[in-house]
C-alpha cells in the first residue's frame, strides 16, 4: 500500500476539490447510505478509505457515529480540516486501529479497487474482524468503463498533473459477493447502476450490502 499512500498524499487536496462535492448529485448513493444508516441504527461505523471525509460527514448527518480511516496521512489531514467535529485516523483494510467487533458497520466506497486481487480475501477478513456479528457492510466499486472491461486493471501514472502510481481494478460483482461470503458476510442486496453524466467518472458501478454472520 506504500504507493497508494504516496499517490493519494500527492493528490489529496485536489481530490477534495474535484470529488468531495459529488454526493448531492448522486441520489442512488444517498439512498443506499440512508438504508445503511437505518439498518445499523446505533453504534459506531467506519468509513474505510474515507478520503476527504465527505461520506463520513454524510453518515454523521444521518445520525451515525462515524470514524473515517484512510491510508493517506494527507487525506486524513484534509478530512480533519473539513470536518473537525468528526474522528479521522490513518489506517487501511489490513491495518485497522479498531478492536475486534468494535464497529456496528462499515462502508468502503471505491477502496477495494486499489487492493490487488490476491490480497482481497485478506482485506475482507481484516474488515470482518472489526464488524460486530449482525453488523452491516456497504461496499462500492467500479465494474467497467468504455475502455476498461470487467476484470481489467488501469495503471495511472499521472492524475491532475501529479505523478502517481495507482492500479484501478474493475471488478465483477459476483466475484466480490463470493469473496464477502467466504469472509463471513451474507450479501443481502446488490445494486448496479450507470454513471451520472457530467457528474462523475463514467463507469458502471456496483454496491453490495452485506451482513456480518
Amino acid at each position: 500500500m506504500d504507493q497508494v499512500r504516496v499517490s493519494y498524499d500527492r493528490v489529496a487536496r485536489r481530490y477534495a476539490q474535484e470529488i468531495a462535492g459529488e454526493l448531492p448529485a448522486k441520489p442512488v448513493d444517498r439512498a443506499l447510505y440512508a438504508l445503511f444508516a437505518e439498518l445499523v441504527g446505533t453504534g459506531t461505523v467506519g468509513d474505510v478509505g474515507c478520503g476527504p471525509g465527505h461520506v463520513a460527514a454524510h453518515l454523521a448527518r444521518l445520525g451515525l457515529r462515524t470514524v473515517g480511516v484512510d491510508v493517506s496521512p494527507v487525506m486524513v489531514e484534509v478530512a480533519r480540516e473539513r470536518y473537525p467535529e468528526l474522528d479521522f485516523t490513518v489506517g487501511s483494510f489490513t491495518e485497522l486501529p479498531v478492536p475486534d467487533a468494535g464497529w456496528s458497520g462499515a462502508v468502503a466506497a471505491y477502496t477495494i479497487i486499489h487492493v490487488p486481487p490476491a490480497e482481497r480475501p485478506t482485506a475482507w477478513r481484516k474488515l470482518a474482524r472489526v464488524i460486530a456479528p449482525g453488523g452491516w457492510l456497504l461496499v462500492a466499486f467500479h465494474i467497467e468503463a468504455a475502455d476498461q472491461p470487467v476484470g481489467s486493471t488501469y495503471r495511472a501514472d499521472e492524475w491532475w498533473g501529479y505523478q502517481v502510481e495507482l492500479d484501478f481494478h474493475y471488478l465483477d460483482p459476483a466475484q466480490i459477493a463470493a469473496e464477502l461470503k467466504e469472509s463471513g458476510f451474507e450479501v443481502v442486496s446488490r445494486t448496479d447502476r450507470e454513471p451520472w453524466p457530467d457528474i462523475e467518472y463514467q463507469s458502471r458501478r456496483s454496491y453490495l450490502l452485506g451482513r456480518r454472520g
